[in-house]
């Protein structure tokens, strides 16, 4: 008989075993599912793009160029610098478009490397369409060329005219990019590392996002290896294998896998009617009435049991239950998504819909951030 007892304790302990592992695998998959990489939600200090702009000229048009006085004088300026000396009342514009020339230089560029530029219309022309831009410095805020712009525009588009006004057109004919139009021809320095350190900066500043990435850094790297300074920025201490290869522990860094922390957010467009909610928004018990329409969020609770064979004792947690009058719509812990199906399912338009998210925040009854587009 006892040895009988002492085999039911066991397979007794080895079944709450097996539920207890079973459990906390579950939460850890579940905690691995919203975990990112580091380097998608932030990133290095010092590895940053530079905006380039310029003046230049697109010829080859096909009458579609433009007239105002400044694409005249720059047409002259530019056959003067050819040796070319030509009145400034004979010139025709027609075939030829006054543009500002953009671009964007990614960090760590080397000279002679090509990066994509985007031209736009500054006049008064009809397309682009066919043209040719003419060599263009591209500045930086400084002042100083850092790339030079030219060749074939395109626009993805089209414009259409024949008689009698009629015209088709597709995309915006005044605006075009040069695929790997401009060649670098000076680099920008990049400094990312800092008396041995390094520094991690969040693209969406959170304290709690913040101490998990300084707290996963020092579980990988060692204790004391980082320290969140704010809730944007990380200091990483680089350790001495790594000293003479930075860029391989850079790229441990960012591989780094984070669960982020986010405000509770709605975000509304009020021109579309779009609806988009964070996951962890709810709604505090209330009573929705809207024209003809009563939607009510009332206070409940929602009894659990232990799973069988671990330990435990049974206990109450809330959970709110939203009515809708028209149709009999009942849902248990209600979110903003159960709202949403509710006023859906009743034929309620997204105009309204909006209005009621607003009444709902003003009341203080949406616990969520609410931002209008």
């Amino acid at each position: 008989i006892l040895k009988e007892d002492a085999m039911k304790r066991n397979l007794t302990d080895a079944m709450a075993l097996v539920a207890l592992t079973a459990a906390v695998l579950l939460a850890a998959s579940s905690a691995a599912e919203g975990a990112v990489r580091l380097k998608d939600i932030a990133r290095i200090r010092g590895v940053r793009e530079n905006q380039l702009v310029g003046y230049g000229l697109v010829v080859g048009l096909n009458g579609t160029g433009d007239g105002v006085d400044m694409t005249y004088q720059a047409i002259v300026n530019m056959l003067d610098r050819m040796g070319i000396v030509v009145d400034l009342g004979a010139v025709n514009v027609d075939n030829v478009a006054a543009v500002m020339v953009t671009a964007n230089l990614p960090g760590f560029v080397k000279t002679g490397d090509r990066i994509d530029v985007v031209v736009s219309s500054i006049g008064d022309a009809d397309s682009l369409q066919g043209g040719n831009l003419l060599m263009t410095p591209l500045k930086a805020a400084n002042g100083e060329v850092y790339a030079v712009a030219q060749g074939p525009v395109s626009i993805g588009g089209f414009m259409a005219r024949a008689g009698g006004g009629a015209q088709a057109q597709k995309a915006f004919p005044t605006t075009g990019r040069i695929p790997g139009g401009a060649i670098v021809e000076r680099e920008v320095p990049s400094e990312f590392v800092d008396r041995n350190r390094i520094y991690v900066n969040l693209n969406n500043p959170d304290f709690t996002t913040a101490a998990r990435v300084a707290e996963a850094l020092d579980k990988k790297f060692g204790a004391g290896a980082s320290m969140a300074q704010d809730p944007s920025t990380i200091r990483v201490t680089v350790p001495e294998p790594y000293s003479d290869n930075v860029v391989s522990f850079i790229a441990e860094v960012e591989a780094v896998k984070i669960v982020q922390d986010e405000v509770a957010r709605v975000v509304i467009n009020e021109r579309t009617g779009t609806i988009v909610m964070g996951g962890d928004v709810s709604i505090s018990p209330v009573a929705i009435a809207h024209g003809s329409l009563t939607v009510t969020v009332e206070p409940g609770y929602e009894m659990l049991e232990p799973a069988p064979f671990t330990p435990g004792e049974p206990g109450a947690v809330p959970a709110p239950k939203l009515t809708a009058e028209e149709e009999k719509v009942t849902f248990t812990r209600v979110t903003t998504e159960d709202v949403v199906k509710a006023l859906n399912a009743m034929g309620v338009t997204p105009s309204d819909i909006i209005a009621i998210f607003q009444a709902l925040k003003a009341s203080g009854a949406l616990q969520a951030e609410l931002v209008i587009m």
